[in-house]
């Protein structure tokens, strides 16, 4: 089937000499135009590679080909450059959630947003403003695994290559979790775990803090210890009040969610040992 289009060529594994050589020779000899080419070598000797190409070309014969050129245990995958199809899951906060839809309705997020789905119905008004489906499902009177039981086959009709928590503040199962490996990513504050639980900026205003932050990060089965994909932090003093470090903190995390987002839906992240490496 031949292919002419942007494709992003992406490979890990162990490093060994010659790699690059070998992928690009494939390449050329497709006459295939390389846009751009990132590669890292990690202490622990593995290679990660990133490569923008475009041209026409038969997409088996060309994976093959380069599985063949390559030595064993290197992953290897191309992915069209595209837009990813993406379900955003929300409570009540609106904040990252309109940034999202702002950025969406503008195209600047590099993604299609599919749907939002909510445990409450405050969010209604704002998504319907952008056309999109929303699909509130709520929580009460069901046990978690109910509950996810309903929003399953929300998702399932809509099949999304990623899930966003724009500040969806519910737990997800392992079960949930496990069906979307490294797709779900999640935005929180950046106290945890020295401000866990309720009202984060409220316990950091009565320590003093001088930094505010947010993490973005991929969900795995540990609470708000999965891979850490963009952080960012802004400075505050004794003259901000916990509602000004609140709202601080939320600028914060809207932009941090958006930058995670966009590296993300660019297939400019890999994962390594619970840890990302962002080409």
């Amino acid at each position: 089937m031949a292919t002419e289009t942007r494709h992003i060529l992406l490979m890990d594994g162990p490093d060994s000499t010659g790699l690059i050589h070998r992928v690009t020779g494939v390449l050329a000899h497709y006459n295939l135009n390389i846009i751009r080419n990132d590669e890292y070598v990690s202490p622990d000797r593995q290679f990660f590679m990133r490569t923008e190409f475009e041209g026409n070309y038969d997409s088996s014969v060309l994976s093959d080909n380069l599985q063949q050129t390559l030595p064993p245990g290197i992953n290897l995958r191309i992915n069209p450059k595209k837009k990813k199809k993406s379900i955003v899951f929300v409570t009540k906060e609106h904040h990252c959630l309109a940034e999202l839809l702002i950025r969406y309705a503008f195209d600047e997020l590099d993604a299609d947003i599919l749907a939002v789905v909510s445990n409450y119905n405050t969010l209604q008004p704002l998504v319907s403003k952008f056309g999109i489906p929303f699909h509130y499902v709520t929580h009460e009177h069901k046990t978690r695994e109910e509950h996810e039981e309903a929003i399953s086959r929300i998702v399932s009709i809509y099949e999304p290559e990623y899930i966003v928590l724009a500040k969806y503040m519910r737990v997800l199962t392992p079960a949930f979790v496990k069906k979307f490996p490294n797709r779900i990513v999640n935005i929180h504050h950046s106290f945890l775990p020295a401000f866990m639980g309720a009202n984060p900026y409220r316990q950091a205003y009565e320590r003093g803090v001088k930094i505010i932050g947010a993490t973005a990060h991929f969900v795995n089965n540990d609470l708000d210890e999965g891979p850490i994909i963009a952080q960012n932090i802004k400075e505050v003093d004794h003259r901000h009040t916990a509602a000004d470090m609140s709202t601080e903190g939320k600028d914060v995390e809207k932009i941090v969610l958006s930058q995670a987002l966009k590296l993300v839906f660019n297939d400019r992240v890999f994962i390594h040992q619970n840890r990302t490496i962002i080409l």
